[in-house]
C-alpha cells in the first residue's frame, strides 16, 4: 500500500502538529460560550478535547506529563460522563499497570513509538485475552477469548494503554432486518453525545460516541459497509476505513472477509494517521520511521496543501436539503483554499446495492461459523439463532434475527452463483471509483458521510439508507470521514474516498481538508432537539 508513503505522511503530520498545533480540533477557541465543551477536563494545561498525540508525547518526553496521569484523567471522565451516553462497556483492569510501564520507558528514553502510553478504546468485537469480547451478545458474554486479536497485539507491542471496550450495534448490525444502531443486549443503548435522544449510527457506535465525549485519545472501530465512517460522521469525529488487508482481521468477530476491516478513529486526522501507522502491517519498517520522526527529525507541515487538488463532489441530495446545503458551503470553502471541485456521480450504484446484501449473507454464514468455533458458547450460526430465541434479553429492543435466518439459508460460498455475484461486485465497485477518479483526474471523491442523526426508536429501528460508504467498502478501497459541519446541533461528516491502497495520500488530503473546514466542536449533551436539529 506504499507503506513508506504512510511513514512520510505520518512524519509530516507529527512535525506539523508539534510545531503549530492541530487547528482541526481547536474550534473551542472561537466558539460561543454556550457551545464550549460540557464536562471538559484539563490535564495540567491541556484540554482533553483538543490535545493531540504529538503534543502529549512531547510533554511525556519532557517529563511534565505521565501516561499514568493521562490514563487516570480518562478513567475519571468515563466515570463522570459515560452514564449519559453508555459508550464504554468496561475498563481494563490492567490499564494503569500498562501506563506505569510506559512511564518507565519514557523516563529511560526507550519508548516504543507514537502510541506509547496513549489510552485506546477497542470496539467489543475485537478479541482481548484479559476482557470479555461479546460483539454485544449475551451468547459470547462468558470467558474471554484465549488470545488477543492481531491488531491488539500490535497496539500492546507499541506501548498503547488498552483502556477498555466500547459498546456497539449487536453483531455489528448484522442480525435484524430493522435494527437499532448502538443497541446491544450486553451494553444497552449508546446515545449520541450531541443530542442524547439521537442515534450514534452503527456499528462502531460506542467507539465514536466515546471519542466525541473525550473518553479516550483514540479508539478502534470496524467496518463492513459504513460502520466506521457513519458513526464518525454522526458523532463529529474522524474515522478511517483502511484499504482491505492493511489491518489484520484475525481475532475480530466477522461479517465478511471480503469487506471487513478494523480502522482507527480519533478527534483529528493526525491521531488517526498515527494509530494507522501502528495497526498496519510493518513489512517496510515505516513504524521505525514514524518513531524517529516523532522525536523531531521531520520538518514538514501538511497545511495549505489543497491548492491544485481535484476533488469530485458526489452530492447525494437524498440525504436532505440541509445536508446538501452544507455540501455546497463545504465545496466553496475548498475552492477558496485553491482546490478544484467538480460534481460527479460514481456509476453502477444501483447494481452494487442489488448484489451486496445477498453476497454478505453467504459470507457471514461461512465466517461466523469459523469464528464461533474458536469461542465458548454457540458453536455455529444455527446454535446462535437458537440462543437468541431462548433468551428474552436478546429481544428487549428488537426481536428480529432475520439476517441470521437468511444467512443460514443462503448458498454456500462454493456456489457458482455466489462466486459470480462477488466477482461482479468487486469489478463494478472498483470501476465505479477508478473510472470516476480517472475521468475527472481527481485526487479524491467527496460525499456527505451521514444525514443528521435520527431519533433512536427500538420500535421503528434505524433510518439509515446512506449510500456514500458502499463503493469504497465493497471495493476494499480506503475512505475517511472528517467533520464537515452541523445541521443545527447534529454533526455531519465529509467522506473522502480514493484509489486502492492510497491510504497515506487520503489521510494527507484529509488533514488539509480538516484544517480548512475547522468544523469540529465539542458536544453539549442536550436531551433533545426539534426536527431541524435546533435545541428546544
Amino acid at each position: 500500500m506504499g507503506k513508506r508513503s504512510i511513514a512520510a505522511m505520518t512524519a509530516a503530520l507529527v512535525a506539523g502538529s508539534l510545531l503549530t498545533g492541530v487547528s482541526g480540533t481547536s474550534a473551542s477557541a472561537d466558539a460561543p460560550a454556550d457551545a464550549r465543551p460540557t464536562g471538559s477536563d484539563r490535564l495540567s494545561g491541556d484540554d482533553l478535547d483538543t490535545v493531540t498525540i504529538p503534543q502529549l508525547q512531547a510533554r511525556m518526553a519532557r517529563g511534565s506529563l505521565t501516561s499514568s496521569a493521562l490514563t487516570r484523567a480518562y478513567l475519571r471522565r468515563i466515570e463522570k460522563i459515560d452514564p449519559r451516553i453508555h459508550s464504554v462497556l468496561r475498563t481494563s483492569p490492567t490499564a494503569l499497570r500498562e501506563a506505569s510501564a510506559s512511564d518507565r520507558r519514557h523516563r529511560k528514553g526507550r519508548t516504543l513509538g507514537p502510541l506509547d502510553g496513549i489510552p485506546v478504546l477497542l470496539k467489543d468485537n475485537v478479541n482481548t485475552r484479559d476482557m470479555p469480547t461479546t460483539a454485544g451478545s449475551l451468547a459470547l458474554a462468558g470467558s474471554p477469548p484465549g488470545t488477543d486479536a492481531a491488531l491488539v497485539t500490535r497496539l500492546r507491542e507499541a506501548g498503547a494503554v488498552i483502556l477498555g471496550k466500547t459498546n456497539l450495534s449487536e453483531w455489528a448490525n448484522f442480525r435484524a432486518a430493522k435494527p437499532t444502531s448502538g443497541w446491544s443486549a450486553v451494553g444497552g443503548q449508546t446515545n449520541n453525545p450531541y443530542v442524547l435522544d439521537r442515534n450514534p449510527c452503527g456499528s462502531s457506535s460506542g467507539s465514536a460516541a466515546a471519542l466525541a465525549a473525550s473518553l479516550a485519545q483514540v479508539a478502534i472501530g470496524t467496518e463492513t459497509d459504513g460502520s466506521i465512517v457513519c458513526p464518525a460522521g454522526m458523532n463529529g469525529v474522524v474515522g478511517h476505513k483502511p484499504s482491505l488487508g492493511v489491518v489484520s482481521q484475525s481475532g475480530v468477530v466477522p461479517i465478511s472477509a471480503e469487506q471487513d476491516t478494523a480502522g482507527p478513529m480519533a478527534r483529528n486526522v493526525t491521531d488517526t494517521a498515527l494509530t494507522l501507522s501502528v495497526l498496519s502491517e510493518d513489512e517496510d519498517g515505516y513504524g521505525d520511521a514514524a518513531r524517529a520522526d516523532l522525536r523531531g527529525d521531520a520538518r514538514g507541515d501538511l497545511r495549505g496543501s489543497l491548492r491544485g487538488k481535484r476533488i469530485g463532489l458526489w452530492r447525494l441530495p437524498s440525504l436532505g436539503p440541509d445536508v446538501d446545503a452544507l455540501m455546497t458551503r463545504t465545496a466553496e470553502k475548498l475552492r477558496t483554499a485553491g482546490a478544484v471541485v467538480v460534481e460527479v456521480t460514481p456509476p453502477y450504484q444501483a447494481r452494487l446495492a442489488e448484489l451486496e446484501f445477498p453476497a454478505l449473507l453467504s459470507e457471514f454464514h461461512r465466517d461466523i461459523d469459523a469464528y464461533l468455533a474458536t469461542r465458548e458458547g454457540p458453536r455455529n450460526l444455527a446454535e446462535l439463532i437458537e440462543f437468541n430465541r431462548t433468551h428474552p434479553q436478546e429481544q428487549s429492543c428488537f426481536a428480529g434475527q432475520e439476517l441470521f435466518e437468511q444467512a443460514l439459508a443462503a448458498p454456500p460460498t462454493t456456489d457458482l452463483k455466489y462466486r459470480a455475484m462477488r466477482a461482479e461486485l468487486k469489478e463494478l465497485s472498483q470501476r465505479s471509483l477508478d473510472e470516476t477518479l480517472s475521468t475527472h483526474r481527481l485526487d479524491a471523491i467527496a460525499a456527505p458521510t451521514n444525514p443528521p442523526a435520527w431519533t433512536t426508536d427500538c420500535a421503528r429501528g434505524d433510518n439509515d439508507v446512506i449510500p456514500s460508504s458502499t463503493p469504497a467498502a465493497v471495493a476494499g478501497y480506503p475512505s475517511l470521514s472528517v467533520p464537515a459541519g452541523s445541521v443545527g446541533e447534529l454533526p455531519v461528516g465529509l467522506l473522502l474516498m480514493s484509489g486502492n491502497h492510497q491510504d497515506a495520500k487520503l489521510l494527507e488530503l484529509g488533514a488539509s481538508v480538516e484544517d480548512r473546514l475547522k468544523a469540529w466542536r465539542a458536544p453539549r449533551y442536550l436531551p433533545t432537539v426539534d426536527t431541524t436539529g435546533t435545541e428546544r
